[in-house]
């Protein structure tokens, strides 16, 4: 347990929560027990610039083949495969995806290669329990 928060913690300070962000509420729905509820979301849902590494070359509306919806990371301690393709079954493979030229997610990628391996441990620990 010790690990998983502060893998949570580590997860705000090497930058995801930038679109990874953990908890939206939602607004005012018909349905009373949908209304004003915390989704632990781990999504802004905004489109972002993955760059080269994660291009897929395929555009779909307004996203061309860099960029991508941030997938909620909500339940991701159950997947089998990561990314938006499924390319990879690797955790940190998935991470260090992230990186390459033109990706939003280069600060991020590079504040986590420079943690300690116990830190890397429970960020992953933390991942691995949403």
């Amino acid at each position: 347990a010790t690990s998983i928060s502060n893998g949570k913690a580590l997860f705000s300070t090497v930058g995801c929560v930038q679109c990874h962000t953990p908890s939206f509420t939602t607004g005012r729905s018909a349905v009373a027990a949908l209304r004003y509820k915390p989704v632990p979301l781990y999504s802004d849902l905004l489109l972002h610039d993955m760059g080269n590494g994660l291009a897929d070359g395929v555009s779909q509306g307004e996203a061309d083949g860099q960029e991508f919806r941030t997938a909620p990371l909500w339940g991701l301690g159950q997947r089998v495969f990561f990314l938006h393709d499924g390319r990879t079954s690797d955790l940190v493979e998935a991470i260090r995806a992230h990186a390459s030229k033109g990706s939003e997610g280069n600060g991020s990628v590079g504040l986590y290669n420079a943690l300690s391996e116990d830190k890397k441990r429970d960020l992953l620990n933390f991942l691995r329990s949403l």
